[in-house]
C-alpha cells in the first residue's frame, strides 16, 4: 500500500492519476475479454480467478482503494475526505469501472466500524475490502415488511452458540452470498429492544434460499431460510437486544448507496444512453433539430435536469456524511426522490419508443428496447427496496421535519 502521507492535494491527484493508468488492466479498457458481471461483487467463488475484473478488485484491495476511507489497520486506504474526492473524480475522469460493488462496503462495513469488537473487525473487514467475501442482508420477513420491528425470526442462546430459526424475504442475492447480517429476535416480550444483529455464514448447515422470480425475467431477490442454523457467540455484533439502533444506522447507509445507484444512464448529452438522444432517434424533429413534441421535449428535459440537481445534492451529502462521521436521517429524502425520478424516467423512455418498447423477445426489437422494457418493469421495485416510498415519508416527517405524530 503507498503512502501518500503529507502529499500536497495536487501531487496527490498526480499520483493517483498515474496508478490507475498504469494498473487498470487494458481488458477492460478495449473490452476484448468478456468479464462475469458477478465479478465485480467477489466472494469465495472468485478467490482464485483470472478475471480482468478480479485482477482490478487486487490491485485496487491492494491500495486499500476499494475502501478508501477505512482505516489503514485494516486494510483500507486510510485516506481523509479530501483524498477520497480527489480518487472519486479521476476514477470518474478516466472512466474506470468500480473495482468493488458490495453490500459489505457500502452497508456492512461502516456499521462494523461503529459497532463491532475488535476481533470481529479484524476478522471481517479486510476481507471486505479484499472482496473474499459477498454478504446479503437479513431484514425483511413475511410478516415483517414496512414494519420491521415485528420480525419474528428467533435466536436462542444456547451457552456455547445461539441457535436460529426462522425466514427471510426479499433477500438481495442470497443464493449468491458468503455471509448474511441478519437481524433476530432474541428477546419475545419486547418489540424493538428485542432485537439483535448477528452474522451468519452461508455455508452453516440448516440455511436454504430460494431465488424469487420477477415480472422483469430476473431473481435477483430471494426467500431465505434458516432452520437450527447454529452460529458462534462472537458472531453478535453489539449487545444482545441492542440490534434495532445498528439495523437503523446501517439503513442510513443502504439509502444512501441506493440512491447513489439510481441514474439516467450515461447521463452525457449525446451518448447513446441519454433519453433526449434515444428520443430523437424515435421522434420527429422540428427545424431547430429539437423534438417535435413539445410537451414530452419538456418532460425530457425536467427529468434531466432532476437529476443534473440530484447528483449535484447526492455529492453534497456524501461531502458531509464523511464530515459528520456518517449519514444522517436526510437520505431518506435522496432515497425518495432517487425512486420517484428513476421511475419517471423508465416511464418516459416507454413513452418514447412506443409500442417498440413493449417488446420482450423477438427479432423485430433490439436489445435497447427489450432493456427497456425490463428495466421498466424492474423500476417498480425501487420505491420498495431499501425502505418503500411511504416509509421513508414518515422518516422524513418525523426525524427530518420535526412532526407530531397523527392523533
Amino acid at each position: 500500500m503507498a503512502d501518500f502521507g503529507g502529499m500536497t492535494p495536487d501531487g496527490f491527484r498526480d499520483e493517483v492519476r498515474t496508478w490507475l493508468a498504469a494498473n487498470y488492466p487494458a481488458e477492460l479498457r478495449d473490452g476484448s475479454v468478456a468479464t462475469d458481471p458477478e465479478a465485480v461483487w467477489g466472494g469465495r467463488g472468485f478467490l482464485t480467478s483470472s478475471d480482468p475484473q478480479i485482477v482490478w478488485m487486487r490491485r485496487m484491495a491492494e491500495q486499500g482503494w476499494t475502501a478508501p476511507a477505512w482505516p489503514s489497520t485494516y486494510g483500507g486506504g486510510g485516506l481523509d475526505r479530501d483524498q477520497v474526492r480527489i480518487l472519486e473524480q479521476e476514477m470518474a475522469a478516466g472512466r474506470y469501472r468500480p473495482a468493488l460493488a458490495s453490500f459489505g462496503v457500502w452497508m456492512l462495513g461502516p456499521v462494523l466500524l461503529e459497532y463491532a469488537n475488535e476481533d470481529q473487525k479484524r476478522e471481517h473487514l479486510p476481507a471486505i475490502i479484499r472482496g473474499e467475501a459477498r454478504w446479503c442482508q437479513g431484514y425483511s420477513e413475511p410478516g415483517a415488511g414496512s414494519d420491521l420491528a415485528s420480525l419474528q425470526t428467533r435466536c436462542e442462546d444456547k451457552g456455547d452458540h445461539w441457535l436460529i430459526n426462522g425466514q427471510k424475504v426479499w433477500t438481495s442475492y442470497a443464493n449468491k452470498a458468503d455471509w448474511c447480517f441478519c437481524l433476530v429476535r432474541t428477546d419475545t416480550t419486547k418489540k424493538h429492544e428485542g432485537i439483535s444483529f448477528v452474522l451468519i455464514d452461508m455455508t452453516s448447515p440448516g440455511v436454504e434460499t430460494r431465488p424469487i422470480p420477477l415480472i422483469s425475467g430476473e431473481s435477483p431477490f430471494c426467500e431465505t431460510f434458516f432452520t437450527d442454523v447454529k452460529i458462534p457467540k462472537g458472531n453478535l455484533v453489539g449487545q444482545v437486544n441492542g440490534g434495532w439502533e445498528i439495523a437503523k444506522r446501517l439503513l442510513q447507509y443502504e439509502r444512501q448507496n441506493i440512491s447513489g445507484g439510481f441514474g439516467p444512464g450515461d447521463g452525457a448529452s449525446g451518448s447513446s444512453s441519454d433519453l433526449g438522444t434515444i428520443a430523437k432517434g424515435y421522434l420527429g424533429l422540428d427545424p431547430s433539430g429539437a423534438l417535435e413534441d413539445s410537451d414530452l421535449r419538456t418532460r425530457i428535459t425536467r427529468n434531466k435536469m432532476d437529476f443534473d440537481c440530484f447528483y449535484k445534492t447526492i455529492s453534497r451529502v456524501a461531502a458531509e456524511s464523511r464530515a459528520s462521521n456518517g449519514p444522517s436521517a436526510a437520505t431518506s429524502i435522496i432515497k425518495y426522490a432517487a425512486a420517484s425520478f428513476a421511475q419517471e424516467r423508465w416511464e418516459l423512455m416507454i413513452e418514447t419508443m412506443g409500442h417498440q418498447g413493449l417488446g420482450w423477445t423477438g427479432d423485430s426489437y433490439s436489445g435497447q428496447e427489450i432493456g427497456a422494457a425490463r428495466g421498466w418493469l424492474r423500476s417498480k421495485a425501487n420505491s420498495i427496496e431499501g425502505g418503500s416510498s411511504e416509509v421513508n415519508l414518515n422518516v422524513i416527517a418525523k426525524r427530518v421535519l420535526g412532526l407530531p405524530d397523527p392523533k
